[in-house]
């Protein structure tokens, strides 16, 4: 069974910057949507920002302007660049790779990837 491979994560001290990538362990059908979610502590999974057909993007209010998806279609990847990380960002960040094709819905998720940043 194919999964998501997250790398990239870490701790950090707040003002910094980190960027996730993701990849799929084998061979899955071209991304219709790829997009990053976030659990901190004692909280339920959250949307971070999510990418679609077409290089439309969307975005959590709370990382507008500090966090940046970005995919390559043809490598199947999805990045999460992100910048001015406060302590609040603390997460174990997941993501998730949904694909289309002859009418079958498929989606992928990673294991989780632990961010963590320091005041």
């Amino acid at each position: 069974q194919v999964q998501l491979v997250e790398s990239g994560g870490g701790w950090v001290q707040a003002g910094g910057s980190l960027r996730l990538s993701c990849a799929p362990s084998g061979s899955i059908r071209s991304p219709n949507t790829m997009a990053w979610f976030r659990q901190p502590p004692g909280k339920q999974r959250e949307l971070v920002a999510s990418i679609a057909t077409g290089n439309m993007t969307n975005y959590a209010d709370s990382v507008k302007g500090r966090f940046t998806i970005s995919g390559d279609n043809a490598k199947r990847t999805v990045y999460l660049q992100m910048n001015s990380l406060k302590p609040a960002d603390t997460a174990v960040y997941y993501c998730y790779i949904h694909t289309i094709y002859n009418l079958r819905s498929r989606d992928y998720w990673g294991q989780g990837i632990q961010v963590t940043v320091s005041s």
